[in-house]
């Protein structure tokens, strides 16, 4: 009971913590709209072309499109296929969901002064699923390198002395792990040394000396070695969410204006677990686990203006601009390590926890300009272009010295990037037929660490009158290097090639 009293006080004391990166900038920063199925079938180009309830999600005047009110319910089965390549080991793992991504209706008011140009307004509320992020994978291989360099890199770069990774009489791991953490001159990068000594994977040199406490200068209990065999598991869950409310209008029915309020929620676990044995005699170590459980979750505002214009009367043309969304977020890290000469009387190091300080993520706007032709009754093409500098996207406060570094390191790192979406639809009565492309370049000024995106879809739907029923599949592929442990002297990555298949159907009703 004494030591799960001292863990939770030492879990407080942790406030000045931070180990946020370029990575999770990235990753709150896409927003992939899952939607309708009509939506998806023409691989989201609906910027132009409105009357539907994800096109509102792109552009805010699409509400105003709508003849009659209407509402729709999307449940999609999301697959994906990692085939993943570290060293010399190879694998494929596949994940695969069902949820319900997109729900929502719009009202649809026609103004009873005829004398009025302004002859429609439409309110809306609907969810999107922006990003899902169940997904896991394995990689494994022969590396040159082993993971004492992850924590050897932090003792090169900061004088720790050994005293600090020292248990003072009485005191617990999870205490001097959290007393760390919240120190201003130690901090994150020094819990990790705290916990490769403590699993014995590295030791101060003269570590007989009782008055060693000074010495900053550490070694590895791993032998030098040609080769390591390693395993790296990893697994998330989760989805970025976004609820809209819509306020949309008509001016003689040839321009079309809208404004989206969005409330962004986000929840988000990861799990890696890391492990790396060797057989040279010579080697103390020679098993090694390291885990990490990371738990996020986030509340965020943003708002989108939108036009649609009647340029003919089949021409259309969109644009809209989607605010940056202003998140606050709040984490969650437990740690656990071990080795096979960790000091006995610890053993396995387990539920060692950060609660970091809530901080602030604001991502970049965005840009969207389409055009659509409708052919009367028998079909349409439709086609968007998106533009967004992801270095734009800040932690705050910018005046926090941690977060400027990362700021510094976002400005560096990520680029404007550009999405290309074209759709067309052929109606033949009740039934039509849908395909779409897209490419979405890559945030990265390096293109490897994450590629561009490329995919295709199809659908079909069928009218039944004020009933419609709508299918879709699409496919995406998109390559990644995925660096298990980023800022570190462990430079290591997973090159995964991972392929993205969703199959959607949609009810929708107008009412």
């Amino acid at each position: 009971m004494k030591k799960l009293l001292l863990l939770f006080v030492g879990i407080l004391s942790t406030g000045i913590i931070y180990a946020q990166d370029v990575t999770d900038a990235v990753r709150y920063t896409q927003d992939e709209i899952q939607g309708t199925a009509r939506y998806r079938g023409l691989s989201g180009a609906f910027g132009a072309l409105g009357g539907d309830m994800s096109a509102v999600s792109i552009n805010p005047a699409g509400s105003a499109i709508f003849n009659n009110s209407h509402i729709s319910l999307s449940l999609s089965n999301n697959n994906i296929k990692n085939d993943v390549q570290y060293f010399n080991g190879f694998n494929t793992s596949k994940e695969s969901n069902i949820d319900l991504n997109q729900t929502g209706a719009a009202f649809v008011f026609y103004n009873r002064n005829s004398n009025s140009d302004w002859t429609k307004f439409a309110f809306s509320a609907a969810y999107d699923k922006v990003q899902n992020y169940n997904n896991d994978w394995l990689a494994y291989g022969t590396n040159s390198t082993s993971i004492d360099r992850y924590f050897l890199d932090i003792t090169e770069k900061q004088a720790i002395p050994f005293g600090v990774l020292k248990l003072q009489p009485g005191e617990y791991i999870e205490e001097a792990y959290a007393d760390i953490g919240s120190s201003p001159a130690y901090g994150y990068p020094v819990q990790q040394v705290f916990l490769g000594y403590w699993a014995g994977i590295i030791d101060p040199v003269n570590l007989d000396n009782s008055t060693n406490d000074d010495e900053t200068n550490y070694f590895s209990n791993t032998a030098p070695a040609d080769s390591y065999y390693q395993e790296f598991y990893y697994a998330s869950s989760g989805y970025n969410g976004k609820f809209s409310l819509n306020f949309a209008t008509s001016y003689k029915d040839r321009l079309y204006l809208g404004i989206n309020l969005n409330s962004h929620f986000i929840n988000y676990d990861k799990f890696t677990s890391f492990y790396e044995t060797n057989n040279d005699p010579d080697s103390l170590t020679k098993n090694i686990v390291f885990e990490n459980w990371l738990s996020t979750y986030g509340s965020g505002f943003s708002f989108q203006l939108g036009a649609i214009a009647k340029i003919t009367n089949d021409l259309r043309l969109g644009l809209s601009y989607n605010s940056p969304t202003w998140y606050r977020i709040e984490e969650e890290l437990i740690q656990g390590i071990d080795s096979n000469i960790a000091d006995p009387d610890i053993g396995y190091i387990s539920n060692i926890i950060n609660i970091y300080p809530s901080y602030n993520l604001q991502t970049p706007g965005k840009f969207t300009g389409s055009l659509a032709y409708i052919f009367g009754e028998y079909g349409l093409i439709s086609f968007d272009y998106s533009l967004k500098d992801y270095s734009n996207t800040k932690f705050k406060p910018t005046s926090d010295a941690y977060f400027a570094t990362q700021n510094n390191a976002i400005n560096n790192q990520l680029t404007t990037a550009s999405t290309y979406k074209i759709g067309g639809e052929i109606r033949l009565k009740q039934l039509s037929l849908r395909g779409g492309y897209r490419l979405e370049e890559s945030p990265y000024k390096n293109g490897n660490t994450l590629g561009d995106l490329k995919g295709y879809s199809l659908g079909l739907g069928y009218s039944f009158g004020s009933f419609k029923l709508d299918l879709a599949f699409d496919q995406a592929k998109q390559t990644a290097e995925y660096r298990l442990y980023n800022n570190s002297g462990f430079p290591s990555s997973a090159s995964l090639d991972s392929r993205f298949t969703n199959v959607t159907v949609t009810a929708a009703f107008n009412l």
